[in-house]
């Protein structure tokens, strides 16, 4: 036991006192830009409802900024294998959705180009106000709780 006692060393109160601070300042600093990466996704996190076509209900977790196909794909109710993601030249339609009529006048009006490609392409055959393009419907926090249907893929873009 004496031999243990003897090897222990008494740190000076300044190394300390040094340490702290270091760690405060360090500390001080967050605080001031109030700024982490958790915290700003969390702030660009949109939750929207999707209805697959087999009626069953997912909970889809987007970011503000991000298309809804982006969304969409990334929780595995779009295949990623058959769309070319946001390029509208190379769209065939097969990111269509339908829009819950409640959130219709949150998002902008559809581009001309939109809508040819809808009437062109659309699975329904039936132009209706509802139908959007996944890959040109951009989130914003607008859109919590946002309520789509994503329809049956077309039996020839099924891998």
């Amino acid at each position: 036991m004496a031999m243990a006692s003897s090897s222990i060393r008494r740190i000076p109160i300044s190394f300390l006192s040094r340490t702290l601070t270091r760690t405060t300042t360090t500390t001080t600093a967050e605080a001031v830009t109030g700024r982490s990466s958790s915290a700003k996704v969390s702030d660009r996190m949109v939750r929207i409802s999707a209805i697959a076509s087999s009626g069953q209900k997912h909970e889809v977790i987007g970011l503000s900024g991000q298309t809804l196909l982006r969304a969409l794909t990334n929780a595995g109710l779009i295949d990623p294998a058959s769309h070319r993601l946001e390029d509208i030249e190379a769209c065939s339609a097969e990111c269509e959705v339908s829009i819950a009529e409640e959130f219709l006048n949150m998002l902008p009006p559809r581009s001309e180009e939109e809508e040819y490609l809808l009437k062109r392409n659309s699975r329904v055959r039936i132009f209706n106000k509802h139908s959007r393009l996944g890959c040109q419907v951009v989130l914003t926090q607008e859109h919590q709780g946002m309520v789509v249907a994503v329809p049956e893929p077309k039996p020839w873009d099924t891998p």
